[in-house]
């Protein structure tokens, strides 16, 4: 019996057929006999596959159906690799999810790797059917493509061979995921953004390497793999935890997190799956355009990167149709006919923000988990004996964005000396400048360009600053204002002794944020409440994180490996860290940003139109995301930390150097939430105080920008 009827599905376009279906069954089956795939045994005595299983999941019709375009060699050697995945899936799954070797199962990804050889390297004897198969498909792919597309290659299949160990341990330890952990590691373990890069290969065209890492391109790639995913968490729910035990799941994830039935919770996962198929089309429409006439792309590159999404549609479409139709899965109670214009209306409803500046009141806030103790810095009077001249002579209160007694009343200094609180008296006022440029900057851009509804002056501020940020000595432009003649300030105070490679990390730490705000004014042009998974991981950029994490690298130097924070236990420590912080700010600055603002990029405001739920509700489950994103956080910091340096070997420095950078999240995570607790920001007292006086009218943009003068509105953000 199904565990749960599945719901109606959100698919706008319908699959398509490869003309060459035939052949390729013909030689994907051949090729898995010859990789000695077929019959292979099992600890327990039982095969992995045989040819009629294989027969019965049919992954020549996955390809044909996702690949619908592509000639007969091509759809072989991409139906060979997916023969090749699920193999591996299932043999991994036999191997050692069930018996729990884990010491087994690092040794057997280990030697994998060394089957994606580098120009010049040589691969090992292969000893099973995994290695023989990934050593036959790296030979017949490879030279074909480029080197950039080699590097995103290995990179997808390093992370979903190695991160199974990530499923294993949480079997393991009885444990399942929070949903924000969930959903980005789904993406590292799943193998949809490894599709992805199987798309170019099929369609012919690579995504221009100088673009593949900007925000469009990544949000085509992520909604792309998290639509994949969650449909194949709904199909194969019955399978995985029904009757294999499996734990990562998204259907079970929200039941769990959420307390629903499992039939709400496979609805809700439907909901988040059209959700982020609907943020495909929005960034393929209005993102992608914009993108490529920035780069001021080539016809060729743009007609490339046209194949790619389309590309990405097609396997959406045909992926769905395959689930549908493989013996690997569970079925839909009726094939009648769907209506994807009416399964989508709802969510695209939701996602229209409501009338802007709705009276709110104050939210009650929830109890706030901390664990880790607020320290504070001996410099900290000092500090703020000091912080109104820097913002004075910068021109921060000249402007119409805050006052003195604004200033005061948000104490940077405060905040500066418990995130950072064993620096000296130098280092503590460094910080506060940051602190004072970044809040001023967050203020700036939602008065300046948010109520005008300007993303095109925005973006145009936030290129220009990259003008104040010279990476070799350049000269730079006249401050037009206070926001641009802070950047310079602190430029120059910061960046001196920095090396070539460590000073463009931090730049482009700052113009992530800012470029983020940019897509907060974007949003409200276009009157859009954020996709809940698009806004979580915007929302790290918009809080300012990005620029705060590359302050504490600077202060533990350049002993870390850069490769190593893309290492799964310092990437989610880092983001744990970020979502508890910025989450709190959320529930903070509700009433502020609802009713003073007109603002809609806040979590709270977000669950409540995703979920359809009323404020209390949403506060609720903002609160319960940021316990467990802490709850994550200690278990990183405590437990896979010391592991990690243990399994990478690590020496005493880059060890110390970790975990001195764990510390510092620590301290930060305690400081913010502290520094919201104490400062008159969010006050009920000064949201009405800074609404009152009425601002003078004049231009904040930088000049030559063309934009005519207009009044500031009500608040600061």
């Amino acid at each position: 019996m199904q565990a749960f009827t599945l719901p109606e599905f959100y698919v706008p376009h319908p699959a398509r057929m490869n003309p060459h279906l035939e052949a390729a069954r013909a030689h994907s089956m051949a090729w898995a006999r010859r990789m000695g795939m077929l019959d292979s045994p099992a600890p327990s005595g039982d095969v992995v596959w045989t040819e009629q299983a294989l027969a019965k999941m049919d992954y020549a019709l996955l390809c044909a159906h996702t690949h619908p375009d592509c000639d007969g060699p091509s759809l072989d050697l991409v139906t060979d690799w997916y023969v090749w995945v699920f193999f591996f899936d299932d043999d991994f799954l036999a191997q050692f999810k069930y018996t729990r070797d884990i010491e087994g199962a690092k040794a057997y990804l280990d030697r994998l790797e060394l089957f994606m050889t580098g120009p010049g390297q040589t691969s090992p004897e292969p000893a099973n059917p995994a290695e023989a198969g990934l050593e036959d498909l790296w030979a017949r792919t490879i030279p074909s493509m480029s080197e950039a597309w080699r590097r995103r290659f290995v990179t997808s299949t390093h992370n979903l061979m190695v991160e199974s160990l990530w499923e294993l341990d949480n079997i393991d330890r009885g444990r399942i995921a929070n949903p924000i952990e969930y959903i980005q590691m789904r993406r590292r373990v799943g193998g949809a953004p490894w599709s992805a890069n199987l798309i170019e290969y099929a369609v012919g065209a690579e995504v221009p390497d100088r673009i593949a890492a900007t925000r469009p391109m990544e949000v085509l790639r992520d909604t792309f793999a998290d639509a994949v995913h969650l449909r194949n968490d709904l199909f194969s729910y019955q399978r995985e935890v029904c009757e294999e035990g499996e734990n990562s799941n998204a259907v079970l994830v929200f039941e769990k997190f959420l307390d629903r039935s499992t039939q709400e919770a496979a609805e809700l996962t439907n909901d988040l799956l059209t959700s982020r198929l609907q943020q495909f089309e929005n960034t393929a429409l209005v993102e992608v355009p914009a993108l490529l006439a920035e780069y001021d792309v080539s016809l060729a590159e743009q007609v490339a990167v046209g194949l790619y999404a389309k590309g990405l549609q097609d396997w959406q479409s045909g992926g769905h149709e395959w689930h549908r139709r493989s013996s690997r899965y569970m079925k839909e109670s009726t094939d009648g006919e769907r209506s994807p214009n009416r399964l989508g209306l709802g969510r695209r409803i939701r996602q229209q923000a409501p009338p802007p500046f709705a009276k709110a009141g104050p939210l009650p806030l929830p109890e706030f988990r901390m664990p880790y103790p607020v320290r504070t810095s001996p410099h900290l009077a000092a500090a703020r004996e000091y912080a109104p001249g820097w913002a004075r002579g910068m021109g921060m209160f000249e402007e119409g964005i805050w006052d003195e007694r604004r200033f005061h009343g948000i104490d940077l200094a405060h905040c500066a000396a418990m995130i950072d609180a064993d620096t000296d008296l130098e280092g503590l006022k460094l910080s506060t400048d940051w602190l004072t440029w970044g809040t001023y900057g967050d203020d700036y851009f939602p008065l300046t360009f948010g109520l005008k509804r300007d993303p095109v002056a925005a973006k145009l501020c936030s290129d220009r600053l990259s003008l104040f940020m010279p990476l070799n000595g350049e000269p730079v432009p006249e401050a037009a204002n206070a926001f641009e003649r802070g950047l310079a300030d602190l430029w120059n105070r910061t960046t001196g002794p920095l090396t070539p490679s460590v000073r463009a990390g931090f730049r482009k730490a700052v113009e992530s944020m800012t470029a983020s705000w940019v897509w907060e004014v974007a949003n409200r042009a276009q009157n859009r409440v954020p996709d809940p998974v698009d806004y979580v991981e915007m929302r790290r950029r918009t809080f300012g994180t990005d620029l705060t994490k590359s302050l504490a690298l600077l202060e533990i130097g350049d002993v870390v490996p850069p490769e190593l924070h893309q290492n799964r236990v310092l990437s989610e420590l880092d983001t744990a860290a970020q979502d508890y912080a910025a989450f709190g700010n959320d529930l903070f600055s509700y009433q502020k940003e609802i009713e003073y603002e007109g603002e809609t990029h806040n979590l709270v405001h977000v669950v409540e139109r995703f979920l359809d739920v009323g404020r209390d509700e949403a506060r609720d489950i903002t609160a319960r995301l940021m316990n467990a994103r802490m709850d994550q956080f200690e278990q990183l910091a405590d437990e896979d930390l010391p592991r990690m340096c243990d399994d990478l070997g690590l020496d005493d420095e880059v060890r110390a150097a970790v975990t001195r950078y764990a510390g510092h999240l620590k301290d930060w995570m305690a400081g913010i939430l502290e520094w919201h607790r104490k400062c008159a920001r969010y006050t009920p007292e000064e949201l009405e105080r800074a609404r009152t006086p009425e601002p003078p009218s004049f231009s904040l943009e930088p000049r030559g920008l063309g934009m005519s003068a207009w009044r500031i509105g009500s608040g600061a953000r």
